[in-house]
């Protein structure tokens, strides 16, 4: 089994959960679809445990905004972006440690799609790997989906970045987890699925805990998702005076 997750934002204790879940859960495997940073408070936290836990990571719109200005972020973003970059040059941690910190997120840049025999993995979606969301409403606009669908080469695709967890067909439809009983047989679907495996660190569908997806690597996917120390994550956003308080509060409400 594979876990795939993504949208860590920098949320040590939802990413511990979601990792202790996951092999729990049997994975054999664990993978990143982007945005382990951003908004969150453990930053170098977040990165050393993908890095040591994940085969693969993708490069996600907040690693790309921390590399250049994120000058498309609103003023929370870029806030937490600004503090986070300061964190990633730490005096209190060695050469060495930024260093590799820094190395790693730059050879993301050429990371932004990855591919298998049945899937292909982005952060965004298969039109715009980094950037494009995909949102519920969008299930409706079949210009845009088609756009997508036509990109996309492989029977599955996963995606992250709008926090919705879902599962998308080329007909119109989007289908929430609770829909599919938490999990269903891509075959079973459709020719072409794409699915959003939610967030681990900032949820977004109303539903506080973590989000992310067991995948048998051939057509059944199961969505997870996972209570953690909400409070903790917020508590710790507050103590950083840099950090927006909008950025702890909406973690206690999934939103």
């Amino acid at each position: 089994m594979i876990a795939i997750l993504s949208d860590l934002h920098a949320n040590l204790e939802a990413i511990t959960a979601a990792f202790a879940e996951a092999r729990r859960r049997g994975a054999k495997r664990m993978v990143c679809l982007g945005d382990v940073i951003g908004y969150g408070a453990s930053p170098r936290e977040a990165i050393q445990l993908v890095r040591s836990k994940c085969e693969w990571c993708l490069f996600g719109n907040h690693e790309e905004a921390l590399l250049t200005e994120g000058e498309d972020f609103n003023e929370k973003a870029r806030a937490a972006i600004d503090w986070t970059r300061s964190q990633l040059s730490s005096r209190s941690a060695t050469r060495e440690e930024n260093y590799a910190i820094w190395d790693f997120l730059d050879a993301l840049q050429q990371n932004r799609e990855r591919r298998d025999e049945r899937a292909l993995y982005v952060h965004g979606s298969p039109y715009d790997p980094v950037r494009e969301y995909v949102m519920p409403r969008d299930a409706r606009n079949a210009a845009k989906m088609a756009r997508i669908f036509e990109k996309q080469d492989r029977p599955i695709c996963f995606v992250g970045h709008s926090h919705f967890p879902g599962v998308y067909t080329p007909g119109g439809a989007f289908r929430k987890p609770s829909d599919l009983g938490g999990s269903f047989r891509a075959s079973e679907v459709g020719e072409k699925v794409l699915v959003n495996v939610g967030s681990v660190g900032q949820p977004r569908d109303g539903d506080p805990r973590a989000s992310f997806v067991m995948y048998d690597g051939r057509d059944r996917v199961d969505f997870v998702r996972v209570p953690y120390d909400v409070e903790g994550a917020a508590s710790r956003i507050r103590s950083v005076p840099e950090l927006p308080e909008y950025l702890a509060s909406r973690l206690l409400v999934g939103r």
